[in-house]
């Protein structure tokens, strides 16, 4: 695949998952690190969340575990959070998948991304109240 192919199937598939809160990120790298910004669309999205054999729901329940397990990644979590939600994810399912992690990573690392999840949740009820 050509890099403005791979480019423009992780936009497609950014926007897809995460509207436009992906892409502001992308924005914010213009000024400091641009090609970080296109490696970012290219790789992950452009290359693996494309790729056939998981769907996107799945890809996100295993990326909000991984952030949450890292523990030290909340504002890519509560961006993950929001694209859980947005690729048929349910509040319930979040949070039972959050607390498994006190399992495998430690109960702080799960704490941290339930509180986390709890902002994403509260955001998303005000968007929709105001619309």
């Amino acid at each position: 695949m050509s890099d403005k192919t791979r480019f423009e199937t992780g936009l497609a598939m950014l926007s897809q998952i995460d509207g436009n809160a992906g892409q502001q990120v992308v924005e914010t790298l213009q000024d400091i690190a641009p090609d970080f910004g296109k490696y970012l669309i290219e790789f992950p999205f452009g290359d693996i969340y494309s790729r056939k054999g998981a769907d996107l729901k799945t890809r996100e329940i295993a990326t909000i575990a991984a952030l949450a397990a890292l523990g030290n990644a909340r504002p890519q979590l509560k961006i993950h959070l929001r694209a859980c939600l947005n690729v048929g994810c349910s509040r319930t399912e979040i949070t039972e998948i959050l607390m498994q992690m006190a399992v495998y990573a430690g109960f702080p690392a799960a704490l941290n991304a339930l509180f986390a999840a709890k902002e994403v949740f509260e955001e998303a009820d005000k968007e929709a109240k105001a619309n």
